[in-house]
């Protein structure tokens, strides 16, 4: 990790090795539509034989199974990112946390406790004022629906937060000299990124996404870490499917339409309530600024401290670089 730099610069090396960030992209996306078609592959299995037909396989029946499939196939995302991170840079996965390489617990009850109250009810209001079409429910489904949602849906939030906010802000972070561009860039890329991967063509729908993704970069440069987001994200999903739930909304057909028309003008009032809450942590960090990591503490009195704009040494080239040396010396 290299010391006293924001968080979207830990993998800004003296290279901006574009390249290798669009690589890391690829397989983050390919990781994610690998796990969510194997596993709810596989659950569809099960729920064919029980007479359902899920949307992995173009039905409608969104099954508690085939709900608790694909929240853990995005939970995935933990894992995988911090391996690409790892693997293409060098940098250990645990520094997606945050600057301090650790999932800051105090940091996220802080936001839970400060945010959760406002969100849930715009959320909520939003269940309301934006009605969906029924759909016939078991008791059973949905209960399972429902446990399956308290237990997997945060976990769903984080993946993607850890895969988006986290790895695809630091690369496209890199890509710049310095940290102010890079900061452009990074929330630029990530929000676009997130944007496409949930495919709308709602002008309203794709507005809500691009202010959602810019406001949690930014939240997350500014906290030093990505446990606001988490919060924030968390408690959006979960709300909004367990108010789906408790309406009985027709599950199979709703999270697959997000074609045109589908958005409402009250999308526009969680973007707001997005931008108040930006503001909010960028006010509460004005005076010590973006969160740091922190300044790297030498081995010997004479050792020399790490520049802020070192990063880990890069693996690819490292492993070069001993080839070279080994042949060298076999010549000799």
């Amino acid at each position: 990790m290299p010391a006293g730099v924001e968080y979207h610069r830990v993998l800004a090396g003296e290279k901006r090795r574009i390249g290798r960030g669009i690589l890391a992209i690829m397989l983050l996306l390919v990781g994610a539509v690998v796990f969510i078609n194997v596993i709810a592959r596989g659950a569809a299995v099960i729920d064919l034989q029980m007479g359902n037909t899920t949307p992995i396989l173009g039905g409608t029946d969104h099954t508690p199974l085939y709900h608790a499939s694909v929240m853990f196939a995005l939970a995935l995302l933990i894992p995988w990112s911090m391996v690409i991170q790892r693997w293409l840079y060098g940098v250990p996965g645990p520094s997606l946390h945050s600057v301090v390489s650790r999932f800051r617990f105090d940091v996220f009850g802080r936001a839970l406790l400060l945010f959760s109250p406002v969100w849930i009810v715009v959320n909520m209001l939003g269940a309301f004022f934006t009605p969906s079409e029924q759909g016939f429910w078991s008791h059973t489904d949905l209960i399972g629906i429902f446990i399956g949602t308290l237990l997997l849906t945060p976990l769903q939030a984080a993946g993607e937060e850890y895969g988006v906010r986290g790895l695809v802000f630091r690369v496209a972070g890199s890509w710049a000299r310095g940290s102010q561009a890079g900061l452009v860039i990074g929330v630029l890329v990530s929000s676009v990124v997130f944007m496409a991967i949930h495919g709308s063509t709602d002008p309203y729908i794709n507005v809500w996404y691009f202010v959602l993704a810019a406001g949690l970069a930014l939240i997350t440069w500014r906290s030093g870490g990505i446990e606001i987001a988490v919060v924030l994200h968390a408690v959006l999903n979960t709300v909004s499917l367990i108010g789906a739930t408790l309406l009985r909304v027709d599950l199979g057909t709703v999270l697959q339409d997000r074609s045109a028309g589908v958005g409402s003008p009250y999308q526009l009032v969680p973007t707001l309530t997005v931008v108040v809450i930006t503001a909010v942590v960028w006010w509460r960090t004005r005076r010590t600024g973006p969160a740091l990591t922190p300044a790297r503490t030498p081995l010997r009195p004479d050792a020399r401290p790490g520049t802020s704009g070192a990063v880990a040494d890069d693996p690819i080239e490292s492993r070069n670089n001993r080839g070279r040396n080994n042949a060298r010396l076999e010549r000799r």
